[in-house]
């Protein structure tokens, strides 16, 4: 029995030992002249899992230690992180000064090396200008627009008297929503796979890029592989039959047969993924958190409902597709309280807590010297929260945007008072139920 626990001691003290030595070991790795202060964490897996699953917590607790800008090693990347809000804004404004977008190496690699996010120059001219062809305001007006409203009419239609999860509902929204502008009637037939694979998609896209089998990077790869398959298939169906589709896909591959821009299928299959990705999480967790709020602040709700109720599918689809907002404005809808309700839940859910750039060859920086390719995480969360920005920060009040005042045909109350995680991503781990009934005057 002691020879035991002189075994089991020991190896103890050699996995301590060499815990030591390698965080040692690896903040002399990253241990040069000019680096702001920080941590470095561990070898290839650095602070990420801090970074992941404390979230604001971790932030907090660096900037005490080391200040407003200090050095960090997280989603696989050496990384420097700014919370100061003028050293922030200085970056944002000269990005072109050896500062490119500096996503995370898990995003990049699962949304595709032809992702707009990706490419640089003249490529990413002509992906944007194919890109911007096809969300322009003739077309939104004319044909995004009516499906839309089409479409949410129909989805809405089914939740009267039932208990729904809303955080699955407006996920599912958000996505058949998307994939309906982009696959027009065919879009039935392939949500059911696609939704499958975009959602394991996603989750991979804020991983530690690590390719090993069960984790969600490993999962968001493969669930790439699927989604390009899917893809594929439509492009090639469509050339066979040759049918004109309007839709998102179909005005990009007539737009190649015209020669107005020459995408690959691999850039049009990345463009597409990357159009449903960066729609999806955002108006997803922003509609679901707008009825959270909404549930627990009654007088924001009849303030809605007191004005124009009969506007209530034009703000779904404002949420669906912000560009709306100038259609609202052009009809001289009455939206300004509901623009209110929308600013307020983005600021205090916080969906988007700030961006990532990467430098592109040694630049000084807030006078410390920051190295080629390194991530720059300009960390914008903390400002939305800011007591001298914002009268009781932490309080839902649509009303500090006051510029003048908007409503639904439901009533809802929640049940089972789920809980609410807001990071990495805002969600509910066990999701946010409602029961939904409809509302009369």
């Amino acid at each position: 029995m002691a020879m035991l626990l002189g075994i089991i001691g020991g190896v103890v003290l050699v996995l301590c030992f060499c815990s030591v030595f390698l965080l040692k070991w690896n903040e002399v790795r990253y241990r040069r002249k000019g680096l702001p202060p920080g941590t470095m964490g561990w070898p290839l897996f650095g602070e990420t899992t801090e970074f992941l699953k404390q979230g604001p917590n971790f932030m907090k607790h660096q900037r005490t230690r080391y200040g407003s800008f200090f050095k960090s090693h997280i989603l696989g990347c050496p990384t420097i992180v700014s919370m100061d809000p003028e050293l922030n804004r200085y970056i944002l404004m000269n990005e072109s000064k050896g500062l490119v977008p500096g996503y995370p190496q898990s995003m990049l690699d699962i949304l595709g090396k032809c992702n707009i996010a990706a490419v640089h120059g003249s490529t990413h001219k002509y992906m944007r200008g194919a890109l911007l062809s096809i969300i322009s305001p003739t077309l939104i007006k004319d044909q995004h627009l009516p499906k839309i409203d089409e479409f949410m009419r129909s989805f809405l239609s089914h939740w009267d008297n039932r208990i729904i999860n809303l955080q699955d509902k407006t996920k599912e929204m958000a996505f058949l929503s998307s994939l309906k502008q982009i696959a027009g009637m065919e879009s039935s037939s392939i949500s059911h796979p696609f939704m499958t694979e975009f959602f394991k998609l996603v989750l991979g896209t804020l991983s530690l890029p690590i390719d090993l089998p069960g984790t969600n990077y490993r999962r968001g790869l493969q669930a790439r592989k699927n989604i390009v398959s899917i893809l594929s298939q439509l492009l090639d169906e469509r050339r066979v039959s040759q049918e004109t589709h309007q839709d998102m896909l179909g005005s990009l591959m007539m737009g190649r047969r015209e020669n107005r821009y020459k995408l690959t299928d691999e850039e049009i299959i990345d463009l597409i993924i990357t159009i449903m990705y960066s729609g999806y999480e955002t108006v997803s967790t922003t509609s679901m958190m707008a009825v959270k709020y909404l549930h627990d602040h009654p007088k924001v709700l009849e303030e809605m409902r007191k004005e124009h109720q009969h506007y209530y599918y034009y703000y779904l689809s404002w949420l669906l597709f912000p560009i709306n907002i100038i259609l609202l404005f052009d009809q001289k809808f009455e939206v300004v309280f509901f623009l209110q309700v929308i600013f307020e839940t983005s600021r205090l859910a916080t969906i988007v807590n700030g961006v990532l750039r990467k430098t592109t060859h040694d630049m000084e920086l807030n006078g410390y010297l920051i190295p080629k390719g390194w991530r720059i995480y300009v960390y914008t969360r903390e400002i939305n929260y800011d007591q001298f920005l914002y009268q009781d920060p932490l309080t839902f009040n649509p009303w500090r945007w006051l510029v003048g005042t908007t409503t639904t045909c439901c009533l809802w109350e929640e049940v089972g008072g789920d809980k609410l995680m807001k990071f990495p991503r805002v969600e509910a781990p066990n999701g946010l139920h409602i029961r939904v009934s409809s509302f009369t005057n």
